[in-house]
């Protein structure tokens, strides 16, 4: 009967480890050389050199127009970044921070006497909560989880990124 059990439980064990689907893919196409995002067509474009690898719609920050000025405005930055980090346990599925505030942001947050904020991410959707509706997030870059599994198998850290009004 105990030898019954161990078989089950083994079993069960085998079946039950093919059932999540893991949120990590393989890439091993071109190199990705930048990341541009065009926030007034809300499209996020993997390049290699001039050519687009891949292509993709993103919800942006709740107040979408505009350069990020200070925390808690809800604006997406503008200008150029580098992917500086890669969080493979986010609260959204997975994420990759860009490495905002860069000089010129933290040096005008200064003389408007802000705290310019930080902690921009391009991520998938949240873990707890679904999103609801256009730009929903806090100023991040926010896409599907299955095209964020793409985006972090292809990009890598250090990788520019160059985000347009």
């Amino acid at each position: 009967m105990r030898t019954f059990g161990i078989c089950l439980l083994m079993c069960l064990t085998l079946v039950l480890s093919g059932c999540g689907q893991s949120k990590f893919i393989s890439y091993d196409g071109p190199a990705v050389t930048q990341v541009f995002i065009s926030k007034s067509n809300r499209k996020l474009y993997l390049l290699h050199g001039e050519e687009i690898l891949r292509e993709y719609k993103v919800d942006l920050g709740f107040e979408p127009l505009g350069h990020k000025a200070e925390s808690g405005d809800g604006r997406t930055p503008e200008g150029y970044y580098w992917i500086d980090t890669r969080n493979p346990n986010s609260a959204f599925h997975l994420s990759l921070r860009v490495s905002y505030p860069n000089s010129k942001d933290i040096a005008r947050a200064k003389a408007l006497g802000v705290d310019p904020g930080g902690d921009i991410f391009i991520h998938g959707q949240p873990n707890l909560l679904r999103a609801g509706g256009p730009d929903w997030t806090a100023g991040c870059i926010a896409v599907t989880n299955g095209e964020m599994e793409e985006i972090y198998a292809m990009v890598t850290d250090m990788t520019p990124i160059y985000i347009a009004p």
